[in-house]
């Protein structure tokens, strides 16, 4: 019985089937704290961006 318990954690450690998961879990994690670090560039730039779509709207639909 213990055996078969050792086989089995061995296996169950060996298991790369949530590997996936991890790796995306990672990449999150990842792409969250760059947006954290850029927060104040990423507002400032999309505040620009969106003022020029305006600006260009208002020209084109008046």
């Amino acid at each position: 019985m213990l055996t078969m318990m050792k086989n089995h954690a061995r296996k169950l450690w060996k298991s790369e089937e949530g590997l996936g998961t991890l790796e995306v879990i990672l990449i999150i994690a990842v792409i969250i704290i760059i947006v954290i670090l850029f927060r104040s560039w990423i507002v400032e730039f999309l505040t620009k961006l969106m003022g020029k779509a305006e600006t260009r709207s208002n020209e084109i639909f008046s």
